[in-house]
């Protein structure tokens, strides 16, 4: 029958007349609703604002097949909560309607996750160590909430972002307008079958885009078998077209797959074989994410995992994005390491390995903890100026990007350094002399302060040795005038 068509009943009077399809539902309707009213009153139960208005159950009715005309046999086939959720809208019962609606949407999203990689998503989903470990099999996605489940599907790009924001809306709604908990919330036919349509839109029947799909290519892949040269290659081909986010959640998830004790041998060699080359298109945000959660491991005593997750960072010189507790000891160690060797006999050979550990440390924005800068600087300073017999050349370069990163704080203290007893015994040489100016021209730029460019311009009008600028009572005085 179509909607054009009227529809035979009887009027009192045994006289058959027709009824508009509308109406003809209307009237279904209310007589099942009339039934239902009058057996809860029979009961002693309240009928008041029970069910919801009738036009309201017709709009929504009215509305279902054109939210569901995306779906396939197929997927109707299975969609029970669909068919609850529209059965409870049928009757009046919106808020039970609702939380039907949202059943199917988890249960979809569960299943589209089940079938990317499960354990890359609770690599990205669960940000919590301790909650990850719990988190193994499709059986344990009950245990992640609904918030996470969306986020989750959100970053591997399971869901766009705008059918994020929508559903979100929805799981909202859910929490707060459905049967879930006791409200006064009052819902329309019109916004359930708009929810219903959004769901089917932006989570059963999405397809995946070209990133996903390769995404997840790669991944099955990763732990399949070990990749070979030319994949690696036409990988990192790859990266360079990531849209930043979307490799920001590969590097987490492939930093989960890693650090996740028990890993097969060939997916490990193959992460490490990827992850410098992912790690150039990686934001700093997820690269200190790294570092956290190396911090984590270690303070949960995670040896295990801390292991592993040292080893990615180690792998592309991340040691800048360590936790602060966890640098302030290595970048100490290091720092006392460097003037160890300068002052052994084979320091030519042995300082531009620790001076690029330094460097690694400090990362390219020059970034000292506090408790160690001015250990930092003295000891830059020393190395730079040399032993006076000889440059370690191939330490040198290390040592003039060090002080370039310097900031002008450090460069003040870098200015002021004459004025130690050890350094000031260091320029009586004339190498370590040639060094100092060299040291003036490369902090030049640095120092902003108006009593520092007096000072600078003091020492370089200063006509004796500069061993024995901390002697003259001169640029004492310029000395006195600078901040501790």
């Amino acid at each position: 029958m179509t909607e054009s068509e009227s529809l035979p009943t009887a009027s009192a009077s045994g006289e058959v007349v027709r009824l508009e399809p509308r109406q003809a539902a209307l009237d279904g309707l209310r007589d099942f609703q009339d039934l239902i009213l009058g057996r809860l009153g029979d009961l002693g139960l309240p009928t008041q604002d029970v069910l919801v208005a009738l036009n309201q159950r017709h709009a929504l009715l009215q509305s279902t097949e054109h939210a569901l005309a995306d779906l396939d046999d197929e997927q109707r086939a299975r969609s029970a909560y669909i068919a609850k959720m529209i059965m409870a809208g049928s009757v009046g019962l919106f808020d039970a309607a609702l939380n039907y609606l949202w059943d199917e949407t988890v249960i979809e999203l569960r299943k589209r996750v089940i079938g990317y990689d499960l354990s890359y998503f609770y690599a990205v989903a669960e940000k919590s160590e301790s909650r990850r470990k719990e988190l193994k099999t499709a059986e344990d996605m009950v245990k992640l909430d609904d918030a996470k489940l969306l986020s989750g599907a959100r970053e591997i790009g399971l869901i766009s972002d705008v059918g994020f924001h929508q559903v979100d809306h929805i799981r909202f709604m859910r929490n707060y307008a459905s049967a879930a908990h006791p409200n006064q919330v009052t819902l329309t036919g019109l916004q359930l079958a708009d929810w219903l349509e959004t769901c089917i839109r932006e989570v059963i029947t999405l397809p995946h885009n070209n990133v996903v799909a390769e995404i997840k290519k790669l991944l099955v892949n990763v732990q399949a078998d070990r990749l070979d040269p030319n994949y690696l290659a036409q990988t990192a081909v790859f990266f360079k077209d990531l849209p930043g986010e979307q490799a920001d959640t590969l590097a987490t998830g492939l930093f989960g797959l890693y650090t996740t004790v028990g890993g097969e041998p060939h997916t490990l060699d193959n992460i490490r074989d990827l992850w410098p080359k992912l790690w150039p298109y990686v934001s700093d945000d997820t690269r200190f994410a790294a570092g956290t959660r190396l911090g984590r491991f270690t303070a949960n005593a995670d040896q295990a995992q801390a292991v592993l997750a040292r080893q990615l960072i180690d792998l592309v010189q991340g040691g800048s994005y360590l936790p602060q507790e966890i640098k302030v000891t290595e970048l100490s160690e290091t720092i006392e390491e460097l003037l160890n060797v300068h002052l052994a006999w084979d320091n030519f050979y042995n300082e531009p390995r620790v001076a690029r550990r330094i460097a690694e440390l400090v990362g390219e924005q020059g970034s000292v903890p506090e408790s160690l800068v001015r250990q930092y600087v003295k000891t830059l300073v020393k190395v730079f100026l040399t032993n006076g017999h000889g440059e370690a050349i191939a330490a040198s370069p290390i040592y003039i990007d060090l002080i370039s990163r310097f900031s002008p704080e450090q460069a003040s203290l870098a200015l002021r350094s004459f004025a130690n007893a050890e350094i000031s015994s260091q320029l009586q040489r004339p190498l370590s002399q040639k060094k100092w100016d060299e040291l003036l021209n490369l902090i030049d730029i640095k120092i902003t302060g108006r009593p520092e460019r007096e000072l600078l311009e003091a020492i370089r009008e200063f006509s004796g040795a500069p061993d024995k600028l901390r002697l003259d009572s001169g640029i004492k005085r310029y000395l006195a005038a600078l901040p501790n």
